[in-house]
């Protein structure tokens, strides 16, 4: 199999301006080596040859080979005579993705009396026809209850009312191209451990939802990463599909999970043109596509719009758009797949709880009063957290999303880690990047969800501004040990 690689005129489009700073390799180096740490270029990539790269940037050969030599001394570029020069991390670096996310964990608690306000969690509560849903569900349940209640494909109602919402958002979709899962997670789940099998590429965004990471990692497949901190570069996703012979991409294309990216209608449709010349799967997670904040703006169709040949799998989710305790999601797929996925189901857990389907269904009916619930609850979240981090914390970079629940905070060095346990002691719980990455970069970020109310997420940035000045101000700790 083909090693990836980045060609010069790649690299040169993902550098962009030429630095102001001199000396110009010094600028060039650190400009490289912020594209390796916030994973717009992934790691164990073979990097153009050093006059290649020359040329593309309009520069001399000796400065890029004062640059390679200056990352090569950092560790952030491996070579080996006769085989160039490939990516790489330092051996010494912060925290690995396990430790983020252990360290972090629910199980620990902060010091002092400071009341914690959890910002590791993107989910709200559930909307104000909450109750309505679940009185009208209960009151149908008695009809189901003579039968065995045992549905692998999920209750006709909830599959046809999901049906018709694809239909009405352009891909015409029958209720045999669905199947009700407990929940977006297990529809990732059942689907890696049906269509792929162990050893198998499987191209990944960096950052993106980790869980979809630890499903993909329990299945023994190799994770190909592409970095999408500054939005999809769609030269470079299809290049590494096709190097890395892919057998399935695992996308988020809908305010995605945790940068808040869209991508747009010309986007998908050459998403779906790299899978098909790759001979590729792609599990397109649409967990937050209803959730755009701005609801008149145009909204792009679903990816399976643009395709033509059952390569597209669409998972959906209640857990954003309804409530995280109404353990409900979906697959969109063929009919003969959905066969597979519901024989594979039953050594899980067989169907999913009725009155759960029956809620969902009644939500459903619902849609669009929740999502402009929402849309007033999230825009006034957003903005004030925006607000409280130029306020507090100027230096802080980010995007602000336009739909979804996270806001991608860009801490402008690699301290994220530390950050987050100063933020735990004040009692803010907040994620790190490295939880959100392969192989342990993005650790200049941190992720922020926006679903408190907006007083609560104030509260929250004046602790975080008090964390990044002591971190700032702390000794450099040790080096940890590199895991593999």
């Amino acid at each position: 199999m083909t090693a990836r690689y980045i060609s010069g005129t790649q690299l040169a489009r993902l550098l962009g301006d030429p630095p102001q700073e001199r000396p110009y390799y010094a600028a060039l180096a650190r400009a490289v080596r912020g594209l390796i740490l916030n994973g717009r270029l992934p790691l164990r990539v073979r990097l153009p040859a050093e006059r290649d790269l020359a040329a593309a940037l309009g520069v001399s050969r000796t400065t890029v080979t004062a640059a390679y030599d200056e990352l090569r001394t950092e560790g952030y570029i491996a070579s080996r005579q006769g085989a160039g020069s490939w990516t790489a991390l330092p051996e010494t670096r912060p925290a690995t993705t396990r430790q983020a996310v252990t360290r972090f964990g629910i199980a620990s608690a902060p010091e002092g009396d400071a009341e914690t306000i959890d910002l590791g969690c993107a989910a709200p509560a559930a909307p104000a026809v909450f109750e309505e849903a679940v009185a009208e569900a209960v009151a149908e349940l008695p009809g189901y209850a003579r039968g065995a209640g045992y549905e692998p494909a999920g209750l006709a109602v909830l599959r046809e009312a999901v049906a018709a919402r694809y239909t009405e958002l352009g891909v015409p979709t029958r209720s045999d191209q669905i199947m009700v899962t407990t929940g977006g997670q297990q529809a990732i789940s059942l689907l890696t451990q049906t269509l792929l099998n162990p050893g198998d590429p499987v191209l990944v965004e960096r950052p993106t939802y980790p869980h979809a990471l630890d499903a993909l990692r329990r299945r023994g497949t190799r994770l190909v990463p592409v970095g999408v901190t500054g939005g999809w570069d769609l030269e470079l996703l299809a290049a590494s599909m096709r190097q890395a012979a892919v057998r399935a991409a695992y996308v988020i294309p809908d305010f995605q999970n945790p940068t808040g990216h869209l991508m747009d209608d010309a986007g998908r449709a050459a998403l779906v043109e790299a899978a098909r010349a790759a001979d590729a799967f792609l599990i397109v997670d649409e967990t937050f596509a209803e959730l755009a904040l701005d609801l008149d703006a145009p909204r792009p169709h679903p990816v399976a719009c643009h395709d033509a040949g059952g390569r597209v799998i669409s998972v959906g989710s209640a857990s954003k758009l309804m409530w995280g305790g109404l353990r409900v999601g979906w697959i969109r797929a063929t009919a003969p797949l959905l066969r597979r996925l519901a024989t594979a189901r039953e050594s899980v857990d067989i169907a999913g709880p009725v009155v759960d389907q029956l809620i969902a269904a009644r939500l459903m009916d619902r849609i669009e009063q929740v999502r402009a619930e929402r849309a007033r609850a999230l825009t006034a979240s957003r903005d004030a957290l925006a607000g409280a981090l130029r306020e507090l914390l100027p230096d802080w970079r980010f995007t602000l999303p336009g739909g979804g629940m996270t806001l991608w905070a860009q801490l402008g060095a690699p301290i994220a880690t530390p950050v987050a346990e100063a933020a735990w002691r004040r009692g803010v719980r907040v994620v790190p990047g490295p939880a959100f990455a392969v192989d342990g970069v993005l650790e200049d970020c941190l992720r922020l969800p926006y679903v408190l109310p907006p007083d609560r997420l104030r509260t929250a940035v004046e602790r975080l501004a008090g964390a990044h000045r002591e971190t700032e101000t702390a000794p450099p700790p040790r080096p940890l040990p590199a895991y593999v």
